[in-house]
């Protein structure tokens, strides 16, 4: 990640966006941030709430469940809000957004600016618009298929402290599986290469497998 400070670039971006004309009569200092493929845009441990707009690039947003159970809920290209929700309600624990591709968001702190924002009738109304079409694509949505395995990785990437599961009888009550099954998968994956044993019910995380199929 890699913000960026420089006004005649952050102004080239905001005269490229649709929305330029309201966000020109914004009091707001703006700045840039640039993400890797892969990089997590948004996310439950990110202690900043951010609104960001993509100026550039590609986003997947999903849904992780206790269980390691992957919803995706949307996708983003030019012009795609992230963190309309968070002015008006607490970040969501679950919801991550990941970079796509190489991306580009026009962005600003929502804490530092949420009265601003809350005063300007156009921007909520651009706001609105945004959570209703969100709205609309999660009424539609089902939980992707995926095996086992598949959401060990997502339980161990996105539930574990440091992307360490410790325990394996308490992981498996989350997975909903048998401590075998569990123990059967993890040996398996650290025979891939996927995982590494730190001690006895201990293991971490060192590759996904959608990491590895990329």
């Amino acid at each position: 990640m890699e913000r960026i400070y420089d006004k005649k670039k952050i102004a080239a971006c905001i005269a490229k966006s649709k929305y330029h004309a309201i966000l020109d009569a914004l009091d707001i200092d703006f700045y840039l941030i640039k993400y890797e493929k892969g990089e997590l845009v948004s996310s439950p441990f990110q202690n900043e709430c951010l609104f960001q707009i993509v100026e550039q690039g590609s986003i997947d947003i999903y849904f992780i469940r206790d269980d390691g159970t992957r919803y995706s809920l949307s996708s983003g290209t030019m012009d795609y809000f992230l963190g309309d929700m968070d002015i008006f309600y607490p970040k969501s624990q679950n919801i991550y957004a990941e970079a796509a591709e190489s991306l580009t968001c026009i962005s600003f702190s929502i804490e530092e600016y949420r009265e601003v924002l809350l005063a300007d009738n156009r921007f909520l109304a651009l706001i609105c618009n945004s959570l209703s079409t969100k709205i609309g694509v999660m009424t539609t949505i089902d939980a992707a298929p995926s095996s086992l395995t598949e959401r060990v990785m997502s339980y161990m990437k996105y539930k574990c402290d440091d992307e360490t599961l410790k325990g394996i009888e308490q992981a498996a009550f989350h997975l909903h599986c048998s401590a075998r099954q569990l123990q059967r998968i993890l040996n398996q994956s650290e025979a891939a290469g996927l995982v590494r044993k730190l001690g006895k019910g201990t293991y971490k995380l060192i590759q996904s497998a959608d990491e590895q199929n990329r």
